[in-house]
């Protein structure tokens, strides 16, 4: 549940329910807005006296969350939340382009595309080091060497980094290299790793998995929420469907979905999404305009010679005009890049 303070709440007021709470055994997270605040309740309501809670004194009204999700839930937290990583926001008025190979393959490679990405208009440089694919026989990623390569290209260009984070084990290596975790689709309900990620002080960019519904999705955001990382980005990648022409099914609905039912920004994956380059750029579009707060897409020097993903990976020619399509978009919509 969440008790709704009045917009002229007294802070002494405000400290006497959070105390009556808390020695309830309850878990308080109190959010303020520009009109008023609210005091997020957490675990088993009939441990305090809601009655009395409710006549106490500059309490408007308190509201009870049937969703499961309560942390990520716009009731529970009404303004937007922006994550700032530098002078990089997400989930504000910028529209934050994440831009750059599925795997670091080589130093050459990864330098080379993250100046196109930087040049393009891009502001993060993503790259896999540690890749987890559908064969064992495939590219696996070069592992630190990768995130070595990574965080050189970042010195060079001023980029910020999200990569990809497997496990637990491999948790404190990424933490040392990268500005932004990513978990992906496939460990999108390993719980174990999204408590570990949400007991790190970094942005985590949180993948919808290959077959999960909206409220999955939210309810995996929320253990990252509950271990007390509230700097979760959501990104729509596609989801399982009947259809086969097209790698996945980009679910641009759950963009719309998100902004009603969560504070959390969105971002949208056209890459994995579609499987196919040369939809990459009409699904970017349709992104942007559906409200999405950023995009993550794949780029390659050379696609073709991709040691993986390159059917869906954009050559420099094809990101440029991506980017300034997106960049139209993204005024009619009124976000900057």
């Amino acid at each position: 549940m969440i008790v709704v303070m009045s917009p002229q709440a007294r802070q002494e007021s405000i400290e006497k329910v959070k105390e009556r709470l808390e020695a309830a055994g309850l878990g308080v997270h109190i959010s303020t807005g520009e009109n008023r605040t609210i005091i997020g309740v957490l675990g088993d309501k009939r441990k305090v006296n809601i009655q009395a809670i409710e006549v106490m004194d500059d309490v408007e009204k308190i509201v009870h969350i049937e969703a499961p999700f309560k942390l990520a839930n716009k009731q529970f937290h009404p303004e937007p939340t922006v994550i700032t990583v530098g002078d990089i926001q997400i989930g504000g008025e910028q529209l934050v382009v994440m831009a750059g190979p599925c795997s670091v393959e080589s130093r050459e490679q990864l330098l080379e595309t993250a100046m196109i990405v930087k040049a393009g208009g891009a502001q993060i440089l993503r790259g896999g080091a540690f890749k987890p694919r559908s064969s064992p026989y495939s590219f696996q990623g070069m592992g630190e060497e990768g995130l070595k390569i990574l965080a050189e290209a970042r010195e060079k260009t001023g980029l910020k980094i999200v990569s990809e984070v497997m496990d637990p084990e491999n948790l404190p290596l990424l933490l040392e290299y990268v500005d932004i975790l990513q978990i992906g689709a496939r460990n999108m309900q390993n719980f174990h790793l999204l408590k570990a990620v949400g007991r790190t002080d970094k942005p985590v960019l949180l993948k919808r998995g290959l077959a999960a519904t909206i409220e999955e999705w939210l309810m995996a955001a929320e253990y990252i929420l509950n271990e007390g990382n509230h700097q979760v980005i959501l990104c729509e990648r596609g989801i399982r469907t009947f259809e086969t022409y097209t790698r996945n099914t980009l679910d641009l609905s759950a963009v719309p979905v998100i902004k009603h039912l969560s504070h959390l920004p969105i971002i949208v994956d056209p890459s994995h999404g579609t499987g196919k380059w040369r939809y990459v750029l009409p699904m970017a579009r349709a992104a942007v305009a559906a409200g999405a707060d950023g995009l993550i897409v794949e780029v390659h020097p050379q696609p073709e010679k991709a040691l993986s993903d390159g059917p869906q990976s954009l050559n420099p020619d094809a990101y440029r005009q991506m980017m300034d399509e997106v960049r139209n978009m993204a005024a009619v919509m009124g976000r900057v890049i």
